[in-house]
């Protein structure tokens, strides 16, 4: 795996992290309404994550991230489309997506002994 891969991954890595640090234990997503700071901050990390995986398709676009496509999608509705994010649809990429991807992306850190 070239040595950029492996940076992204990790800029992928760091950026979950941060999602569930941010969120905390409860996980809420009235609370998540109500914060403007915590939806903005949210939403940066999935524009890194986005981000990172299109720098990941550039260099190998048969790099085996699941859904790396729709993750690409993703970040350009939110940086582009920045005045009609759906809430609902951030909440639902959190709570139904992120834990796969964080741990798809730790499996394939972890292969390269890193």
């Amino acid at each position: 795996m070239p040595p950029e891969i492996l940076k992204y991954l990790y800029d992928i890595k760091v950026a979950a992290e941060s999602i569930f640090e941010y969120l905390g234990e409860k996980r809420d997503f009235n609370i998540y309404l109500s914060n403007k700071q915590l939806r903005r901050a949210i939403e940066r990390e999935l524009e890194i994550i986005g981000e990172a995986c299109h720098k990941i398709l550039k260099i190998d676009p048969e790099f085996p991230i699941a859904k790396s496509r729709k993750i690409v999608d993703f970040r350009n509705r939110v940086i582009h489309g920045y005045d009609k994010v759906d809430n609902e649809l951030v909440w639902g990429v959190i709570s139904r997506d992120l834990l796969i991807l964080q741990a798809e992306v730790e499996k394939l850190i972890d292969v390269q002994g890193a």
